[in-house]
């Protein structure tokens, strides 16, 4: 059999089963509905069909949720600068995704969530919307999808691209149809040599591999960071600690409860911020503050926090950076379960020392630099969070000397945006002078 008729019949037997499957993402879109409204919204457009005007757009990047989004700052802030009028699509697939960029850009972008990997919904949205260019963030590796692109001859690149030892695992099943649909990308653009050498392991070439660095190291700390902050320590009083616990999950906000009651037996007016990772958590999360017996606000109701306030809830999207600043120490959640960690360069790019749990795959690389640099305190459980906590309130000089570690470590690694921005320059319309 050839190589041409192999790589048809994987992808003839990958479509039939996501078909046979497609009540699923139905029965994905009802059930996430009823804890997030939005999930009811626009479901045309997960299928391809879309109200907003089509035509031809110059870059179409995709970023799934708002972590991506956020990686994917740095390349859009600088395309929309040095490219005057380029018509640039922003698919994501969460809701919190699209709120994010509707943020950051308004209506600098278009903006639609991609549709689901079947072959019609992925043809309809390229007819919608052709782009010249596509920039996929980090590991969304659906075959129609970049198989389409590769069918149209688009030049596509993964950005930032990266793949843990366990996902690579996870795709082994898939594997001889996944290495057909990298070898259709232009490069991958890795955030370093351990994610290039995983990429080559699923199949990709090694000259389609490139490290060119995390462009979460880019990330811009936002201009209002010094009016929050300031604003916030009008409302708080002088000298009382604060913790922040950032994008838990629901597994792990009995561990916050339970963290801040033990903490509080030391520092009895200690404030806890508090940002669960999906809004859809937010009103469950202050209702167990409030049920745990704490005097609980909330940053949409009372916008700053009162001086009886135990625990204020974080219920707005793209404010995380301005509160890690507000902190004297932060824990970062998806770490105490296996999800893998969030991103710790936020809090270290605005000089807030950071401790998280065990599981970090996702951010592996960035957590050992972090480490080795002593500016981030990896703990095995909700004990040892509850202990470092405490022992760096205790400690002034230690907090500063991880905070003054951390900003240069991601002052060093700052870089990946110009290397990323060269590698798809050829494909870009002449910059405005």
């Amino acid at each position: 059999m050839s190589n041409r008729t192999a790589e048809r019949l994987l992808r003839a037997l990958y479509s039939a089963v996501l078909y046979v499957l497609m009540p699923v993402t139905l029965y994905h879109l009802i059930w996430r509905g009823f804890r997030y409204p939005e999930y009811f919204q626009r479901w045309n457009e997960r299928y391809g069909n879309y109200d907003a005007p089509g035509g031809v757009v110059d870059v179409w990047l995709h970023a799934v949720s708002v972590g991506e989004v956020n990686a994917a700052a740095p390349v859009v802030d600088a395309l929309l600068k040095r490219h005057r009028g380029l018509r640039l699509l922003i698919t994501t697939i969460t809701p919190t995704g699209s709120q994010r960029v509707q943020t950051l850009w308004g209506e600098r972008v278009l903006h639609v969530y991609s549709p689901y990997d079947l072959p019609g919904a992925v043809s309809r949205f390229l007819r919608h919307f052709p782009p010249r260019l596509a920039l996929i963030m980090e590991t969304e590796l659906w075959p129609s999808l970049l198989f389409g692109c590769h069918d149209r001859k688009v030049p596509l690149y993964i950005l930032n691209a990266r793949l843990s030892a366990r996902s690579l695992r996870g795709y082994s099943v898939l594997r001889p149809l996944i290495a057909r649909t990298l070898r259709t990308v232009r490069k991958v653009a890795a955030q370093s040599g351990e994610d290039a050498a995983r990429f080559v392991q699923l199949g990709a070439l090694p000259g389609q591999v490139r490290d060119v660095g995390n462009l979460k190291f880019d990330i811009p700390v936002p201009a209002n960071v010094g009016e929050v902050v300031a604003g916030f320590r009008q409302h708080l009083t002088s000298g009382r600690p604060v913790w922040i616990a950032a994008s838990t999950h629901e597994d792990e906000e009995a561990p916050v409860l339970a963290i801040h009651a033990r903490l509080r037996q030391r520092w009895p007016d200690l404030l806890l911020l508090w940002a669960p990772r999906h809004p859809e958590r937010f009103p469950r999360v202050a209702e167990a503050a409030s049920e745990a017996g704490w005097k609980v606000g909330t940053r949409r109701e009372d916008r700053w926090p009162s001086a009886g306030d135990e625990v204020f809830v974080l219920d707005t999207l793209g404010e995380l950076m301005a509160f890690y600043a507000c902190a004297d120490v932060a824990f970062i959640g998806g770490s105490l379960q296996a999800i893998g960690g969030h991103n710790m360069l936020e809090p270290a790019a605005v000089g807030t020392p950071a401790v998280t749990g065990p599981h970090l795959h996702n951010f592996s690389e960035i957590s050992r630099r972090l480490k080795e640099a002593d500016a981030l305190v990896i703990v095995p459980d909700a004990q040892g969070v509850a202990e470092a906590i405490d022992a760096l309130l205790a400690d002034d000089a230690r907090r500063r000397g991880m905070a003054e570690r951390g900003r240069a470590l991601v002052e060093h690694g700052r870089g990946a945006l110009a290397r990323t921005l060269v590698m798809i320059a050829p494909h870009l319309p002449a910059p405005v002078a």
